[in-house]
Formats: C-alpha cells, structure tokens, sequence
C-alpha cells in the first residue's frame, strides 16, 4: 500500500481522522437560497457580493484557496490587497443572474491543481491582476449584451495585459491529522515591481449570534513578531486541549483582529452590536481605519498583515503552520520542507497506481488536475430548513410568505456534511444526479468517500419521508433523472475492481433504500399507471419545446421518452444488484424478479400502446419522440431530435449465463414469462437468442431499432461532433422545430454554444452542447451492446463513410473525441480553451485545465459553469479505460 492508501485506511477504520481537515469552504456563499431569507426567493439580490464582506453567514462560509474542519468550525482563507482594489479580494467574484447576458458566471481565474484524497496534499492558483479589479465594468458590460452575443469575461477587461498580474499558489501539507503546514508562494509575472499584501486569515464560523445558546469563541494574540502565533480556543469556558489550535506565522507580518459580526451600520444603517465587525480588517486595509480591528489582539476573526514588494519576475514564500500544538521552546517550521516534500511525494506515489502509465505527460496532467477538481470541490453544506423557514430566536421573525415559499414542504431536511459540490462558486449546493456522476471519478480514489455521498442522499434526513431524494437547494422537490442505483452499481464495480473484493454491506444498505425511492417513482410519476412516465424537469433544462417542470400551456401532459427510459434503466440498475446480492442470499431472488417483470411492462409500452395509444418509438422516422397528450384525448409525438430519443439507449443489461444458472428460481421465472407472455417482449430486445458467450440481452432497443437510433447518432450532420454527442441534432441548425399555441410560437433552434433563451435563467442549454454525464452513459451503453452482441455487429462510423465498426470500438472513438476536448491537438492548442490565445499559448496558461459543465457542439470549447468538474470530472474514468489518440503530438 503506499502511504495515501495507508491514510485512508486508518480515516475508514476510524483510527486516524485525516479528512477533518479539507477544502471545505465555499468559493461563494453569498446569493445563496440557504442565506436568503427575503419575501418572495430573491436569493441574489437578498444577499449580493457587495454584503459578503460585511455580513455574517448564518449558514456556510467562503473564502479564496481555503480550507475547514468538516464541521466548520474554524476557517483559514487568504485575502489579498494590490493596493488599487477598492475592497480586500477575500472571496471571488462573479455576476448574478440577473447581472449576466447568460446567467450567473464567474469572472476571476482560479485553478484546483493538486490534492489527494486525504487532504495531505493540495495545491490552488489564483491569478490577480495588479490594476483595478473591474468590477464595475463586467457588471455594466455583461447587462449591455444580449443573449446572442458572448459572455464578456476578464480577460476581456484588459487587466491582464502586459502579464500584469501576481500568480498566487496556495500550497497545504498535513504533517499529521491535526497539524498542517501553509504555504504561499507569490510570482509578480509582470514587466515592472508591484506591490502586494498577502493576508491570510483565520476565523470561526458564526454560529453563536441566532439564539441557540452556542458557546462564544474566541482567538487571540498567543505570541508576538517575530513569528507571531494566534491561538484559536473554541470553548472558552473550557480550555481542554482538543478545542485549541495555534496558527504559526514565519516572519514579522502584523496580526489584526476583529469580530465575524455583521456590520448593521454599513448595511442597513442601524447600530452594531459590536464595536469590532466582519469587514473591520478590510476597512483597516483598504481605508486606513485604525480603530477598525481590535487593539487587544482578541476577536474571532484575524489575520497576519504581510506587505510585499515583488520585482518583476520575483517570488516570494509565506509559511504559516496550523497546529493542535503551541511548539514552546522549538521552532514550528523545523522539517516545515521537508514534510512538504515528503507529502508531494506520496502524492505522486499514490496517483501512480491510478493514473495508467502508458498515458502522455499532457494526458496525465489532465487527468491530475481532473482528479484535483473533484477533491477540491468538496464543501461543508449546512441547512436547516425548520429553522430557516421559522427563523432564529435573536433575529427578525421572516416574512410569513416563506411558510409557503419556497421548499416548505421539506421540514424534515437537516444538512450538516461534507457534500462533493458540481461548482463551489457557481454551484455551491448538492445536485443529487450530478453527485451520482461525481461518484464515478471519486470512486478511483477513494471508494469510500463515493459510497458515503451516495448513502448520504438516501438517508432520514435528506430523503423525503414519501421517498424524493432531495434535488438541489433552489427546489428540493424538483426531478432528476434516477441515476443513483447506476451510480451505486457502478461504484461497487469500481471498488470491487480495485480492492479485490465486493463491499456487500454498502450493496445491501443502499438497495433497501433505493427501494423506496422507486417506490415514489412509481406512484407520483406514471399517470395513467402505464408505465409511461412524464417525470417533468429530469435535469435537461431547455431540451424540450416547453419548460417541461412547468404546467404546459397547451393543457394535458407530456409522455417522455426520457422519462421512461430513465424508469426502464433504474429497473434494470435494481435487477443488476439484487441478482448480485442473491448470489449469497437467495431471497433477493424474488426481489429480482419484480424488477424483470416492471423492466419488461415499461419496455413493451415505450414501443406499443395498444390500438388507441400512441407509443414513444416512431417506426417511420425509427426514433423515439415524446408524445403530447392533450385535454381532448388527442395526441401526437413532438419530432425534436434530441437526447430524448437516445436515452432509450441507456435501458441496457445483459445476463450472464453463469448467474442466471446459480439462481434457478430467478431463470425459471424468467423462462416463464418469456414463453408465456409473447405479447409484452416481443417489441424489444429479443430474450430468448443468446449472445456472446451465451449471455442474455435486456434492453429497451432491439437490434433494429439500434441501428437505425445509431444511424441518427453517428451522423456527423447530426449528433455526432469531433468532440461527443451533441444534444439536440444539427439537422434543426436548418429544421427547427415550431409549435404554435394559442398564437404563441414555441419552436427549439440547434444552439451549439450558450443558451439563446432565458429557460432556466439562461446559463444552461442541452439544445446542442455536448454533456460529459450523458456522453458517458452512451459510451457504457454501448460497451453493454456489443458485450452481448459480440464482433459479428457493426455499424458505420461515421454514417455514410462506410467504415465499419463494432459497438466496442465505437463506444472507445467518441471516449476519445471527448478526451480531445482536453488535450492539446498537434498545433498544440485544446479545443476547451476555444479562441482563448493566452490560454493557448502562454507557458503559464496553458496547462491549466478547466473542467465546464457543457461544451460547444462544434468546437469543443468550454461553456457554463467553468469549474463543473463534478460531473465532468468522469473524463478520468474515461481516459483510464480508453486512453488518448497515440498521433497526438507531445508539446
């Protein structure tokens, strides 16, 4: 085992707690539904950026490359001062989204480098500019540009120009659970000196100013300059030696304290309650308030004030040593570089073994950072939602509205856990079938960090009492695709895989629960009982014609195709673990079953409905559409061609022979139904002809409908681009399709790139883009296909070139051209950074990753949120198991 392996090992066993620590600030919490707690939901403008500084969090902090306890109790950011900004760069700054031409967008440029799965190792990059942050001019800008021109971002500004700007690495290093080295290393990248002050910052979370009766801390001066040292007590009224830490620091920088306090005053025009607020130390900084901070060196928040004068060229190193030891009469930073090399090694070490080897220098640094942003994007996510619909007892009562407001049907939720976020800045809440994807990548490094977000979705305090996993903090009671037995299945492979042996337990605990949440499926979703479901948003946004979460404006309801199929393939997710489980205990035997008989109802009704129904497969067009149903019993199917009609493709399992031969009451039943209900399978994947080492076929597309889905899909005038699968065909670039309601046209436009619409506030668009979550559910469907189907079935690749290929060679060609997205081409450029030239080509850009939610359907650039390596974040997986091009060239 190497020594990461080791950590995590002693942290699962509980003897050692190595993730106590980790990144597990937000990048934003402010404009957040948790801090908000207006009249009617105005989350952004309830709490804007321009009240972060001054205004104490109720719920979760944030801050700039920082880290917390998982409990945040106490926090450690850096806050950086050019002396030109008019405020403390603290946190990162974006546009809300009423501020943005395509919603809420981040405009500052920060990386997640390195980390390991324990936290012992993590490396961050932010790059400031050393003019004048812009804030004004991108929110002036973006509001004067519609949604058909692009996004104005800051490099557009110009504050980069002439390299003007300080690359800032945040370096952290455990040298044991509770004691972590800090490292700051500052490079003036531009033509001539600049000044800079570096102050990194420590405080706690407020958790004593709402009522509940929480203890006050408090931190103070413990020694003065030279290397000055701040201790940090969390109970005061009992100093036991657990609750005290000490924050060394290497030099003579001066400390300045004050209270994390909201400064009312400022804000809201009324009296503080304390002499000393939030935004003391900044107010201190920025505008020369001495009486700003405290004089007595006590508070509960601090900083160490260091002013740097950087030549051009120049770097500088801060070190700083968060520790449960005072270190009287040794110096702290003995060994402080030593460790920090030790652990970079490990890191090495351990990411050798997941890493394949045979990758280039420019694909294994992808798949680091890949790996890098997973683990950064780890974040402490606290809601209550009694408490915050009801308000705190030392605060004003809210308004009455939200009693019926928004998520007031969720009294029971209580978040308080470390969550894989999508986004820390742009996302900063849990999406539950985002988090299902995160646990793909996640599971390579650390298996049991993925079972443990899977679990924690399922459990008392998250899922509703009827059985909806909750959906993300702005509608909990939103739907979302029901990938979480995909995720748990395919976590349990990947742990299998890599320790050697199956994590039964976990297996056996999420399928109980699971069960309960198809529960809910089955009876809130199929309307007529037909096992056709409508399932309303399921995380597509705009893919549709209508905002398909909403009632329709022509009355009646939608049968999705995507909605059934993703039904279909839970039932075979389901059938795949109890038939796993029934390999040592037999009475999931029967559980088995039941999900084979619901698999083959919802099969036989996407493809026939009788003589007065109308099915979701269109024999003409051989494709699957959804089917519009109105008030007056008419009904006709909505010819989008889009991700909706390929989903049906994900309803895939195949049965091996040897597991069906260990459960013969399973086969028997199985061999029944097929013999005597000819009437539901024989309009799907034929059961009876045996595949590829005689396996057994469950699937919603028989072999035809495969191909002529296939036909559509590998069209390069259609879905397919050099860079994945579009998500809506480019045949509606020149088509598209227009519905007329009551004088009102409805119509959806092939959109390669951002949203041309304001559906879903505009920062999202599935009519085009590529989606790496759905990408990769294509690329395992059809590994599954040809697993079953064997060499002998080939399409053309692309259609009309009449180059052949099986189903496994077509599922590893788009991994690459999803992979490509990524590296560099033989010019040297990649295709996420688009027409980005420093990003291109400049040697300190260049190799800098970032992981977007979507990606431009013809070029391949990045669009949307620019830190989603969340679901992204499966890229890793997929360059584990299909490599890169061999030709591309090494630059």
């Amino acid at each position: 085992m190497t020594k990461e392996e080791i950590r995590l090992a002693e942290s699962r066993m509980r003897t050692k707690h190595w993730k106590r620590w980790g990144p597990y600030l937000s990048e934003r919490a402010w404009g957040t539904v948790r801090e908000d707690y207006s009249r009617h939901g105005n989350a952004w403008e309830y709490l804007p950026h321009d009240h972060a500084r001054s205004r104490a969090y109720r719920w979760n902090e944030d801050g700039l490359a920082g880290i917390s306890d998982r409990r945040q109790m106490m926090c450690f950011a850096l806050a950086l001062w050019n002396e030109r900004d008019p405020i403390l760069k603290e946190r990162i700054f974006g546009l809300t989204s009423n501020e943005g031409n395509h919603g809420e967008d981040v405009k500052e440029y920060y990386f997640y480098l390195d980390s390991t799965p324990s936290h012992s190792y993590m490396k961050y990059l932010y790059k400031y500019p050393q003019v004048e942050f812009p804030y004004v001019k991108l929110v002036e800008e973006s509001q004067r540009r519609d949604k058909r021109q692009p996004e104005f971002e800051l490099l557009d500004t110009g504050v980069f120009d002439e390299d003007r700007y300080f690359d800032v690495f945040v370096e952290y290093a455990k040298a044991d659970v509770e004691d972590i080295l800090i490292k700051v290393t500052v490079t003036n990248r531009g033509p001539e000196a600049s000044n800079l002050r570096v102050l990194p910052t420590i405080w706690f979370r407020n958790t004593w100013s709402w009522g509940n009766g929480a203890r006050h801390p408090k931190l103070h001066e413990a020694h003065p300059a030279p290397n000055p040292v701040i201790e940090l007590n969390l109970s005061p009224v009992n100093q036991r030696q657990s609750n005290t830490r000490w924050l060394h620091c290497e030099g003579s920088p001066e400390l300045l304290f004050t209270e994390n306090e909201t400064n009312a005053r400022r804000l809201f025009g009324i009296a503080n309650l304390t002499r000393f607020v939030k935004d003391g130390i900044n107010d201190h900084i920025v505008h020369g308030v001495k009486e700003a901070v405290n004089p007595e060196h006590v508070g509960t928040k601090a900083a160490a004030h260091y002013k740097l004068s950087l030549g051009s060229g120049e770097t500088v190193v801060i070190r700083m040593r968060l520790a449960d030891s005072h270190f009287k009469g040794k110096n702290a930073f003995d060994a402080f570089d030593k460790t920090f090399a030790l652990r970079r090694g490990e890191a090495e070490e351990f990411y050798a073994t997941v890493i394949p080897q045979d990758l280039s220098a420019d694909a294994k640094n992808v798949m680091r950072q890949g790996f890098a942003g997973m683990l950064w994007s780890k974040q402490f996510y606290h809601y209550v939602i009694r408490d915050w619909l009801r308000g705190d007892p030392d605060n004003p009562c809210p308004p009455q509205e939200r009693r019926k407001g928004r998520n007031h049907q969720w009294t029971h939720l209580y978040n308080a856990d470390v969550i894989s976020m999508p986004d820390k800045w742009e996302y900063p809440w849990y999406a539950a079938w985002d988090l299902a994807f995160h646990c793909i990548p996640l599971a390579l490094v650390d298996p049991d960090f993925a079972k443990e977000q899977l679990m924690l979705m399922l459990r008392e305090w998250y899922m509703h009492p009827n059985g909806q996993i909750p959906a993300y903090e702005w509608a909990l009671g939103d739907v979302n695709p029901p990938v979480h037995a995909w995720a748990a299945w395919r976590v349990y492979k990947i742990d299998k895989k890599r320790t050697g042996r199956g994590d039964r337990e976990f297996l056996k605990r999420i399928f109980h629960k699971l069960m309960l949440n198809f529960t809910w499926w089955v009876n809130r979703k199929d309307a007529e009982g037909m096992n056709i479901f409508q399932g309303g948003f399921l995380g597509l946004d705009n893919i549709g014609v209508f905002d398909r979460s909403a009632p329709l404006p022509t009355g009646g309801y939608l049968e999705q195709s995507d909605g059934t199929s993703w039904m279909a393939m839970y039932t075979l997710n389901l059938l795949a673990i109890s038939l796993e489980l029934a390999k040592e205990e037999p009475c999931y035997e029967d559980v088995a079953s039941k999900f084979w008989e619901h698999f083959v109802y919802i099969a036989h009704a996407m493809s026939h409905r009788g003589h007065n129904c109308m099915g979701l497969w269109s024999e003409e067009d051989g494709f699957f559409y959804d089917v519009l149903k109105l008030p007056d019993g008419s009904q006709f199917p909505m010819k989008i061609r889009s991700l909706v009609g390929l989903i049906p493709l994900f309803a895939v399992e195949t049965l091996e022979p040897e597991v069906l031969d260990r459960l013969p009451d399973f086969k028997r039943r199985l061999e029944w139904f097929i013999d005597h209900r000819p009437d539901l399978t024989e309009n799907f994947a034929c059961m009876r002809s045996e595949g590829m080492g005689e396996r057994r076929l469950l699937s919603i597309a028989n072999e035809d409908q495969l191909r002529r889905i296939l036909r559509y899909m590998l069209d390069e005038s259609e879905f397919l681009s050099p860079y994945g699968i579009r998500a809506l065909s480019q045949f509606h670039r020149e088509h598209p399709y227009v519905l007329h309601v009551n004088g009102t046209e409805h119509r959806v436009d092939y959109e390669p790139g951002e949203s041309l619409t304001g559906l879903f506030g505009g920062n999202s668009n599935w009519r085009g883009p590529i989606w790496f979550p759905v990408n990769f559910l294509l690329v395992e469907s059809l590994q599954k296909f040809h697993h079953y189907l064997g060499n002998d079935f080939q399409v053309e690749f692309p259609t009309g070139s009449g180059n052949m290929k099986t189903l496994w060679d077509v599922a590893g060609e788009l991994s690459r051209r999803m992979t490509n997205i990524f590296l560099r081409d033989e010019k040297g450029h990649r295709p996420v950074f688009g027409n980005l030239e420093r990003f291109q080509t400049d040697p300190h850009w260049r190799d800098l990753v970032l992981f977007h939610e979507y990606f431009h359907g013809d070029s391949g650039s990045g669009v949307g949120a620019s830190h989603q390596t969340g679901w992204t974040g499966v890229i890793t997986k997929l360059m584990q198991q299909s490599g890169e091009f061999r030709e591309r060239q090494e630059n």
